[in-house]
């Protein structure tokens, strides 16, 4: 089921009535596919011209839709051969960062990204997509990794910050962060 944002509620309800008609349709022999393209004309011109006079706070919204793609969903639709790389060497590895060896378009890329999960579960386990410091070391050593050897790094952020805890401050949280951000702008690669 899709789940619609407040302003797209016009929209959910033209789309409902198309579901409606195509039901109808499969349960008689009435031909309404000349009134389902109208509808659907009619449903994506509404929704062209919803997005296109977005307020500040609906784009927000959209930002942090509970049904848009994550890390994951890009691995698996636009990289090929994703090989993940884990830990920091250093304390351990964090699920919230994740990052490896892939292929776009045919070329060798590292690909570096936030996973927040999308159920309870595995929200828990990529601690919602807050990083540790752990996970920006990580990140330092795949940059490092792919400047060695040539390798253009794609970097996909998703993160509601940096994770807040006293452990992750104890662990050099900021220092990990200005790092990783020093690592970015270092870089001899493309990134």
């Amino acid at each position: 089921m899709m789940v619609y944002l407040e302003f797209e509620k016009p929209v959910a309800a033209l789309e409902a009535r198309i579901i409606e008609l195509q039901d109808a349709a499969r349960e008689s022999d009435v031909d309404v596919s000349a009134e389902i393209g109208k509808l659907r004309a009619k449903a994506d011109k509404q929704l062209k011209d919803t997005y296109a006079n977005l307020t500040a706070w609906q784009k927000t919204q959209v930002a942090r839709h509970p049904e848009r793609p994550h890390f994951k969903d890009f691995i698996a639709s636009i990289f090929e051969d994703f090989m993940p790389l884990a830990g920091d060497r250093a304390f351990g590895d964090d699920q919230a960062i994740i990052g490896g060896l892939a292929r776009l378009n045919g070329r060798r890329v590292m690909v570096i990204g936030h996973e927040k999960g999308d159920d309870t579960q595995s929200r828990l386990r990529h601690n919602f997509g807050m990083g540790k410091p752990e996970g920006y070391r990580k990140a330092i050593r795949l940059m490092e990794l792919a400047d060695r050897f040539g390798i253009p790094v794609v970097s996909l952020v998703d993160t509601s910050g940096a994770f807040p805890g006293i452990q992750a401050e104890e662990r050099g949280q900021a220092e990990a962060i200005a790092r990783s951000t020093e690592k970015c702008l270092a870089l001899g690669v493309p990134m």
